[in-house]
């Protein structure tokens, strides 16, 4: 068992295993219907990049980002050149795959254009949509491009690099601070909260 622990990539391997399986017992014993199935793996899958993206979301403004002052000089580089780097890619990435699997989701419930336009019935879950494109938005539009610059991707300025930080992390609180309610309006669709 400690095999599997050892490496993230066999960890993750042995997710999916018993994932699979799990779905071979359901299938075994009829629990899955081909459309509601497919709709709810889609579910699925928004969930689970939604989990990545806010985590790291959250990691970043609740964790890293207070952390840095704290942190003595001579071991920042190791937070901004591998670890930093590294989060962003995982980040940038689970924000598009959240808004995709999303956006599947709602064309597959066959809500997508009564979500988009805030009709009855679909306010809720659009109102987090619309929070979650703008979120999505500052992730590959503002905040990556001017992480490039403070984590030296891109060369820059000092006074540049300091107002891209300073750029970054406003997007990333702002970010944060719709998180809260993008999340409500996801849970109160189908949970009546809204």
């Amino acid at each position: 068992m400690g095999f599997i622990f050892q490496s993230l990539g066999r960890t993750v391997l042995a997710g999916i295993v018993i994932l699979l399986v799990m779905m071979g017992i359901a299938n075994t014993f009829g629990m899955m219907s081909e459309h509601g199935y497919w709709q709810f793996f889609m579910r699925w899958l928004h969930i689970l990049s939604g989990v990545m993206w806010i985590g790291l979301l959250w990691y970043f403004n609740f964790v890293q980002t207070p952390s840095m002052p704290k942190i003595p000089d001579a071991e920042k580089p190791a937070v901004s050149k591998v670890i930093a780097p590294t989060a962003l890619f995982w980040f940038r990435w689970s924000a598009l795959a959240t808004v995709i699997t999303g956006a599947l989701l709602a064309w597959m419930g066959g809500f997508i254009v009564q979500a988009l336009t805030l009709q009855p019935g679909a306010r809720a879950i659009g109102v987090g949509m619309w929070m979650a494109l703008v979120m999505a938005f500052n992730v590959w539009f503002i905040i990556w491009p001017n992480q490039k610059k403070v984590l030296g991707l891109v060369t820059v300025e000092a006074a540049q690099k300091a107002a891209a930080g300073k750029l970054a992390g406003m997007a990333s609180r702002f970010n944060t601070m719709l998180s809260i309610p993008m999340l409500y309006c996801m849970a109160a669709q189908s949970h009546g909260g809204f």
